[in-house]
């Protein structure tokens, strides 16, 4: 079995989050990094984004590690993929300062193991123990830990990503990048021109105050990037969140790629060259098991979050089974020939190679996926995971999927109803093959959820 959830009560899916000054502050960052420090004992590599925060936090992190004996090398402004890379099989572990695409004010750790995935839930509730209970092990005066600035290291993930293309690549595809203001802004730009693509950027200076996007890399905040896109006929826009490990897409036309149209043709592309796993959480698209299917692969379903599909993928292959690659529909792609985690520039000149390779635009690359229907919605309640144990009784006949919350499939439809990890509320995901069956197996579930406790 893959990987389940545990009972973290601090780290949410991807680390820990919070508004700064309010529930994320350099007293806990510190707290975070004793423990993490008390639990690894060696060299530790430390990153940030472009957050305005982040100088503090980082500052904080530091002084946790360093006071338990741990060195720390600082690797500075970087890609969440960057220090993830940087870390594997050469550090004992890692920690990331970013809140990745959440607002400015918001700031958070994400901590990293030594094979440079995110740190399994097990060991989050064991750092998690040590921190509730102030149970640090600090060395002794002439024992503490040293530190060292390196952020010349990011240059070794810039080659690590360029090195699997070959340089004409891009074939001079003009493109678009917008970092966002985040730390993309360092590392995409390069990686993209040393495949032979000619540039234009936009937001591409660091900012952590991210003056003239959010931080998530939405269809209504990438509109500047849509126009840039059609007034230079570039081929594409590509756009990142705040520490650049997701990547989305605009097409020639500048329209928004949904992400797990995205997805969808990355797992075809891939799958035409190897037949294998393609791993995805239960919130994905059916799109995604079509295409792969259509072309002798498999789809294997995790709980929602990129430890869980990179875990899976990293047993799959112990087992002997090839896995052609993993994602979730959010842009976040992994590919298990490069890294075991989200990696926002590989997908950016895996999409290059795609549309360059194919020699037709990105828009009718993606006009020739299958259609699909997909609505998202939200209920907020105290008591989601009561109404999550409300629908399981409900539609026990129908045998749903409990991977993730609770998944009914259909014929033609499926929904999934999970407690959000962050918020008091339950995300809910339907798709069809067309509209109106969304639209009216969405109503079936609010109509039940109205009769449950909790709901209100």
């Amino acid at each position: 079995m893959g990987e389940k959830k545990a009972g973290k009560r601090l780290f949410g899916t991807n680390g820990v989050r919070g508004v700064v000054g309010e529930d994320m502050h350099p007293g806990l960052v510190l707290g975070i990094g004793a423990a993490l420090g008390s639990m690894r004992r060696g060299r530790i590599a430390v990153g940030r984004d472009t957050r305005t925060s982040g100088p503090a936090l980082v500052a904080a992190l530091k002084a946790g590690i360093m006071a338990t004996g741990c060195d720390v090398m600082d690797l500075g402004v970087l890609p969440t993929p960057a220090l993830q890379y940087i870390v594997r099989g050469r550090f004992v572990g890692g920690a990331m300062v970013t809140a990745s695409h959440n607002p400015p004010e918001y700031n958070g750790v994400k901590v990293i193991d030594t094979d440079g995935t995110e740190m399994g839930d097990d060991e989050v509730v064991l750092l998690e123990d040590r921190l509730f209970a102030r149970r640090f092990e600090y060395a002794p005066w002439d024992r503490v830990g040293t530190q060292v600035f390196v952020p010349d290291l990011v240059r070794e993930y810039i080659s690590g990503v360029a090195g699997r293309f070959s340089p004409d690549t891009g074939g001079g595809l003009t493109v678009v990048v917008d970092p966002g203001s985040g730390s993309g802004c360092l590392t995409t730009p390069d990686i993209l021109s040393r495949i032979g693509c000619r540039l234009h950027t936009l937001n591409a200076v660091p900012d952590g105050g991210f003056p003239n996007r959010a931080p998530e890399p939405s269809e209504e905040g990438l509109r500047p990037l849509a126009e840039m896109v059609k007034a230079t006929g570039a081929a594409m826009g590509i756009a990142h969140d705040g520490d650049a490990d997701r990547t989305v897409f605009i097409d020639e036309k500048g329209r928004f790629l949904e992400e797990n149209r995205e997805f969808a043709l990355v797992a075809r592309s891939l799958c035409e060259e190897k037949k294998g796993t393609v791993v995805a959480p239960v919130s994905t698209s059916r799109i995604v098991e079509e295409v792969a299917g259509g072309l002798g692969c498999t789809v294997e379903y995790t709980a929602v979050g990129s430890i869980y599909v990179a875990r899976k993928m990293m047993e799959l292959i112990a087992a002997g089974r090839p896995v052609v690659m993993g994602g979730e529909g959010n842009g976040g792609l992994v590919y298990p020939d490069h890294q075991f985690c989200r990696d926002g520039a590989m997908t950016a000149a895996k999409m290059v190679a795609i549309v360059a390779g194919s020699g037709k635009p990105l828009s009718v690359l993606a006009g020739s996926l299958p259609r699909y229907y997909m609505i998202k919605e939200k209920i907020r309640t105290e008591n989601a995971r009561a109404l999550v144990t409300g629908l399981v009784r409900h539609y026990a006949g129908e045998k749903p999927d409990l991977t993730d919350g609770v998944r009914l499939n259909r014929d033609e439809a499926w929904v999934l109803v999970r407690p959000s990890g962050t918020e008091p509320l339950v995300r809910i995901t339907v798709e069809a093959r067309r509209e109106r069956e969304a639209a009216e197996l969405l109503g079936e579930i609010r109509e039940i959820i109205s009769t449950l406790p909790g709901s209100r």
